[in-house]
């Protein structure tokens, strides 16, 4: 057997490990994006729930104006029955005449405002819809996420549980030369190709070759220090 198996089987394992890793870290990330999906549909609506309530405003302004000048023409009726003179009366029924105008400018931009208002809402309804539906959608997708998320971590604690038992099978010192290669370059374990490193492709020196051929201790690229290994 090649003095790197157990290596290899080591390296096999902490490959799905980090697999499964980066895909828990990214499964949060990926809920993340999901939700700013929302996040435009929200905007539509709150931009559509601004217009609606603009637009009733806007016929509520017109409403109480009008309303406050028919009390003001009704009062001035009930002057009318205090007058004695022709022009004073004819002066209130130019005042009231005024203010009659005013109503009639009100009231045009009353029904301005309620060919509004329909559109308006119609337009709240289509934009509130398709928030619903894109909710459902985020939603279930999510449901989806959580659950893959469960699957990993119930699978990566039995991939750390099989590397733990693995790890048994190396030797404390390669071990540890291993540990420390792997944190600074991935796979720290590379097939000789040909006479190359098959890591970072140098083509390593005829006793390098020899030596890896030989299979009797570690041997190591002199440029990126990987473990290199006969291909299988």
């Amino acid at each position: 057997m090649s003095i790197v198996q157990p290596l290899l089987a080591l390296q096999e394992i902490d490959t799905r490990i980090r697999a499964l890793q980066q895909e828990a870290r990214d499964i949060p990330v990926r809920k993340d994006q999901e939700k700013t999906r929302l996040r435009g549909a929200l905007a539509a609506v709150a931009d559509a729930q601004t217009s609606a309530k603009a637009a009733q405003a806007r016929v509520d302004e017109a409403e109480l104006e009008i309303k406050d000048r028919r009390e003001k023409i009704n009062k001035l009726r009930q002057q009318q029955l205090t007058l004695r003179t022709n022009k004073e009366f004819a002066a209130l029924n130019s005042e009231v005449a005024g203010i009659e105008a005013q109503i009639e400018t009100f009231e045009g931009r009353q029904v301005t405002a309620l060919d509004g208002i329909v559109p308006a809402k119609s337009r709240l309804e289509e934009f509130d819809k398709k928030l619903q539906e894109e909710k459902k959608i985020v939603e279930g997708y999510t449901k989806e996420l959580d659950a893959r998320l469960a699957v990993v971590q119930a699978e990566l604690k039995q991939a750390e549980a099989e590397r733990a038992e693995a790890a048994k099978a190396v030797p404390a010192n390669i071990l540890l030369a291993y540990t420390r290669l792997a944190d600074r370059r991935w796979p720290p374990v590379v097939a000789l190709e040909g006479n190359a490193c098959g890591g970072c492709h140098l083509t390593q020196p005829p006793s390098v070759s020899h030596n890896v051929r030989r299979n009797t201790g570690l041997v190591v690229c002199g440029m990126c220090g990987r473990i290199l290994h006969l291909p299988q």
